[in-house]
């Protein structure tokens, strides 16, 4: 029998954390193994548990959501956990921060209880959490939203000029920007005429050069590299 998912909940609101686990615990194959008011708990509960999902809430009370993604992803301990932010806004500007700090991607906490269940399943097998699109629209909002202290984007017309690039194979390269401007692994075999096998060959090799743990970080790395720029 395939062991459950070990899921963490993270969220200063008693009750928030009550629905949640009512309708994870619900679910045959998720279990749910510990609970946290704030991102200093959050962090020694995922050591201590070691979950496959944590559901992250942003705003909350000493240590935040985004901090403990970080603390969370840069663990060597917790590389195998995976984390979904949980926020009120659409376009949070700590949604952002936390993809960056490694996040999988994030769900608004209205979002339909089938939509939850089914993001911790495709989080834990390894899958996009956002629709490629989505990822891109959020990404795209938040370079054109930069702190000053961010340098921007280089031009469409400029070269990528970055050492994170250097590894990468001209294929890679045009494959990261595919993956950057919102395209599937499917559609990006489509674009360049391969076998969908290979795409997702490719992209694999991608998350081992580039150190990333997910599509979105791929997609972060794309537009702060230069290879895709923001409208």
């Amino acid at each position: 029998m395939t062991a459950a998912i070990r899921v963490l909940l993270v969220d200063d609101q008693t009750l928030v954390r009550a629905g949640f686990r009512a309708l994870l615990n619900a679910e045959p194959d998720i279990e749910v193994v510990g609970e946290a008011v704030d991102g200093a708990e959050a962090v020694r509960l995922a050591v201590e548990t070691v979950p496959d999902v944590v559901l992250m809430d942003v705003r909350m009370p000493h240590v935040d959501g985004l901090e403990a993604t970080g603390r969370i992803t840069a663990d060597a301990r917790l590389s195998g956990v995976r984390v979904i932010v949980l926020t009120t806004f659409e376009l949070d500007e700590y949604v952002f921060g936390a993809l960056r700090a490694g996040a999988a991607g994030f769900l608004l906490k209205d979002v339909e209880p089938e939509a939850l269940v089914e993001a911790v399943r495709l989080v834990h097998d390894g899958q996009a959490l956002l629709a490629p699109r989505v990822t891109k629209r959020l990404i795209e909002a938040y370079v054109a939203a930069a702190p000053a202290d961010v340098p921007p984007a280089p031009t469409p017309a400029a070269e990528p000029d970055d050492g994170r690039l250097a590894g990468l194979t001209p294929r890679e390269r045009e494959i990261l920007a595919l993956v950057g401007r919102g395209l599937s692994n499917h559609e990006i075999a489509e674009h360049l005429v391969l076998s969908p096998l290979t795409a997702k060959t490719h992209v694999s090799r991608l998350f081992f050069k580039l150190g990333a743990r997910d599509r979105a970080q791929l997609v972060v790395t794309a537009y702060e590299t230069g290879l895709v720029t923001a409208p």
